[in-house]
């Protein structure tokens, strides 16, 4: 089966309050150290599933720069990632290549090289279309950049574009997210990804939002109900326009779903690089995990990798915590065919108590998230993953 490989650029102009990713502002003098260490292990990855206990099928079909902002490295840098994957692997001349950019970063330069290297798709971080609530959590652009972005890029030839927002942000109203909405169908972009505010301890505005304070626009937060409101907004309104939800978060016209993302979501291989990237791979009916620091010091100094074998119940585990992401649901018909109806059987109690809770809803062998249960999903997942597997990197995007 091909490989899906994902490269992680940590790099960013400035940290989004919000964000509690491995990514932050960096000197570019560690920018060059970085990408020798990304190439050195791409070019030695054959090595490494080898160690990890892993089988790396050389084709590739899809591929996802993402970050942080991959865009903030110089073209030379980034060149040299291409071309050392296009030297390591073979990727198909069908495959989705994709690649981060923050709004405000795209050149003429760098459209070149995204042509030279075949992306044919870009993830824009919009996070909202009005500018009082963009700048509020840090982000450098404004809605006439994202504006003129989008058509750069198609005039370049690049249609397939992703759009995200977030619904929560500080000074967000019901009316202001109906004008973002508006705005991101009125681009006609075929992708739109649709994420709810997370108050995190591990970001500047969850610390302060925890704390009451007023710090980064805290006080100015929606409640979680209006945040819950929003984002069933976005289903109703991104749905009436053709857009259609595929996954909690993601949504998309006919044909553009994110094939990179979904085989996280189906257990597909993948291979990750970089800060906080994460990989699976297969040896027979077997399966291993593996990822590297979030550190970007401890990555640069080569921290020794370990591998997490995946046990076949882990592996029916995974298959409903990922499986039930996505809107099309889950056969248990099919689970029961490539695990045992013994195993599916052992977990029924559990189906039948979220059916009884309204999260869950059947039609024949096929189980999937109801409206409620998107908006409640971890909840769902912790009854089919233990505890202590919740937030260990399962889904690295």
């Amino acid at each position: 089966m091909p490989l899906g490989l994902y490269i992680s650029v940590p790099f960013c102009r400035t940290k989004c309050t919000y964000c509690n990713f491995a990514s932050a502002v960096f000197s570019k003098a560690v920018f060059q150290r970085y990408v020798d260490r990304i190439c050195n292990d791409i070019a030695h990855a054959a090595t490494t599933a080898a160690q990890m206990g892993g089988v790396m099928e050389r084709t590739v079909d899809s591929l996802y720069c993402g970050g942080g902002t991959p865009t903030l490295l110089d073209i030379n840098q980034l060149e040299r990632l291409f071309v050392t994957i296009w030297q390591n692997f073979d990727v198909q001349p069908a495959a989705e290549i994709t690649v981060e950019c923050a709004p405000g970063t795209l050149t003429p330069p760098l459209i070149e090289l995204f042509h030279r290297y075949r992306v044919n798709r870009v993830s824009l971080g919009v996070q909202s279309f009005v500018d009082q609530e963009a700048s509020s959590v840090g982000r450098l652009h404004n809605r006439l950049t994202v504006l003129d972005d989008i058509t750069r890029l198609r005039d370049a030839g690049i249609t397939n574009l992703n759009l995200d927002l977030i619904a929560g942000l500080p000074h967000q109203t019901a009316q202001s997210w109906k004008s973002s909405l508006e705005q991101v169908i009125a681009t006609q972009a075929p992708h739109i990804s649709i994420y709810m505010l997370e108050v995190d301890d591990d970001s500047r505005l969850g610390r302060e939002l925890i704390a009451g304070g007023t710090k980064y626009h805290a006080h100015f937060v929606p409640d979680e109900d209006l945040t819950a409101t929003l984002y069933e907004t976005a289903w109703d309104r991104l749905g009436a326009a053709g857009i259609q939800q595929y996954e909690i978060s993601n949504f998309a016209r006919p044909g553009f779903e994110s094939r990179h993302n979904l085989k996280y979501w189906t257990r597909q291989p993948y291979l990750g690089f970089g800060v906080d990237a994460h990989s699976m791979l297969t040896n027979g009916g077997t399966a291993v995990r593996f990822g590297t620091p979030d550190s970007v010091e401890q990555y640069i100094a080569g921290a020794t990798l370990k591998p997490n074998f995946i046990d076949r119940h882990a592996a029916l585990e995974e298959t409903f915590f990922l499986g039930l992401r996505l809107n099309r649901g889950l056969d248990l018909d099919q689970v029961a065919s490539d695990f045992g109806s013994r195993e599916v059987a052992d977990l029924a109690f559990i189906v039948e108590e979220l059916i009884e809770t309204g999260l869950l809803e059947r039609q024949g062998s096929v189980i999937r998230l109801t409206s409620r249960g998107r908006l409640l999903s971890n909840e769902v997942f912790e009854r089919f993953l233990g505890a202590d597997r919740v937030g260990t990197g399962v889904v690295p995007v």
